[in-house]
């Protein structure tokens, strides 16, 4: 697996760097050799659409004569481009055509310009016959969604890449769309979902250009602990063969699964908040940080509450390594937001858990539901009789 990785996107790459610039807990010293690499990428690319916008925004300081040198080089380049369009037109196949009209997207893609991107993409796939070669434009349309963070591209391009599969496809390309649904899923806190695209591509996985495998192993764990029960999360992530040749390699990643699942609550405290950080300086993970830091905690309460009929508030302040005042705050928010079934004695200071009986709710819900419907029946009786 890793002697098969390939290079990053480099605009995804530079993404994430200017996703750090504008990070609160990220150093100014930091920020003045990011704001430097930003620049040198910006430059080698000649992205001017972008340069201008990230100078409007006050993250790079304006250099007139770059602007002017790279705006030259795109129009010499755009000329050359579109007299091979006229060429491949006039003597050349349609395959040639196309090509030359894939290299007019690349090229905006590469200078930044999204909307003229987009346009031309468009024009590619007119001209594009093969269901795998439509489907590597939702690809680049895919990696433009990620870099502008643009939810509504990204879902619109893999509902297409859907129906495109409908037509016929590789599985190569099938399962690199679902790092990319994933990916998607996940960035938009639908984490079950994620979990499950992503451990369904573990084996197979190839797309290098979203993210390294290292990367897509963090992604993997951290959704599927919040996403799955404890038989599940040993059979697909705790023993998995492909997670543990490369899991060593992130930082707390390995004590933050296996002290969760081996109950060592003290360690997986720890862990945790080890990896807080990592967590919060991701840019698809950074918008659901609070979420996911209330997700996880409820996972290892419910795990460890799961255990007793009644335990004192003492002895699971303990099993975490908090205080007592701590632990009581902790539970008691959770409880009062229905995410924990149990109870405080604050007197004998003793937890007391209250399972919900998965026949009782059914009772319940069935009962409310039939008490719906009869009301509904009622009022329609009386609309009969007028």
């Amino acid at each position: 697996m890793e002697g098969q990785e390939g290079p990053q996107q480099p605009h995804l790459v530079l993404a994430h760097k200017l996703f750090l610039l504008s990070h609160p807990d990220v150093q100014d010293i930091e920020k003045v050799q990011l704001r430097e690499e930003v620049f040198a990428s910006v430059k080698a690319d000649d992205m001017a659409p972008l340069y201008e916008t990230l100078v409007s925004e006050s993250v790079l300081p304006l250099d007139q004569s770059v602007l002017d040198s790279m705006r030259a080089k795109i129009q010499d380049e755009l000329k050359k481009l579109d007299e091979k369009i006229a060429d491949a037109e006039e003597n050349l196949g349609e395959s040639e055509v196309r090509e030359a009209h894939l290299a007019k997207s690349l090229f905006f893609i590469r200078i930044g310009d999204k909307e003229k991107a987009l346009e031309q993409l468009k024009v590619t796939e007119s001209k594009t016959v093969a269901v795998g070669q439509k489907m590597d434009l939702v690809f680049y349309t895919l990696q433009l969604g990620f870099f502008y963070m643009d939810f509504d591209l990204i879902s619109k391009s893999i509902d297409k890449a859907k129906n495109l599969f409908e037509e016929g496809g590789d599985w190569e390309r099938k399962n690199r769309l679902k790092v990319y649904e994933g990916l998607y899923c996940m960035s938009t806190r639908n984490f079950k979902k994620a979990a499950d695209l992503f451990l369904d591509s573990i084996s197979t996985f190839t797309t290098y250009e979203i993210f390294p495998y290292d990367i897509f192993i963090f992604y993997t764990v951290l959704t599927s602990i919040i996403s799955l029960d404890r038989v599940s999360l040993k059979q697909k992530v705790v023993d998995a063969p492909e997670i543990l040749t490369v899991i060593g390699k992130i930082p707390y990643l390995t004590e933050f699964l296996n002290s969760l699942y081996e109950c060592q609550y003290k360690s997986f405290f720890a862990a945790f908040a080890g990896l807080t950080e990592q967590i919060k300086l991701d840019r698809y993970l950074h918008p659901h940080f609070r979420y996911y830091m209330r997700e996880i905690r409820t996972v290892v309460y419910s795990q460890f509450l799961e255990s007793y009929k009644s335990v004192t508030i003492e002895a699971m302040a303990k099993a975490f390594g908090v205080t007592v005042d701590f632990i009581d705050l902790e539970l008691s928010r959770f409880i009062a937001a229905g995410k924990l079934h149990c109870k405080i004695d604050k007197v004998a200071g003793v937890l007391e858990t209250n399972r919900p009986d998965a026949k009782n709710s059914l009772y319940q819900a069935t009962i409310k539901q039939g008490d719906f419907l009869l009301n509904r029946i009622q009022k329609l009786s009386r609309v009969i009789d007028l």
